[in-house]
């Protein structure tokens, strides 16, 4: 089966505990180290940043880093 959305990053609204997928893809870009994540493998995200992460360890540095800066 021909899949149009490979190789295309995804348009994502992250929302909390979930997301809502907006144009296909089948992946997002860390928004803290650039490194692709698969769709299926997106696990960390901040939904009042509207970004994702590739580890648990990047989001928490990167909430850390929001808060500091009055993100959030």
């Amino acid at each position: 089966m021909l899949n149009l959305s490979a190789g295309r990053p995804a348009r994502i609204q992250y929302l909390p505990g979930s997301y809502r997928l907006i144009a296909d893809g089948d992946h997002v870009l860390c928004a803290v180290t650039g490194q692709k994540i698969p769709i299926t493998q997106l696990r960390y995200w901040s939904h009042e940043l509207q970004e994702p992460y590739a580890s648990a360890e990047v989001a928490s540095r990167r909430y850390a880093e929001a808060k500091d800066q009055g993100l959030l």
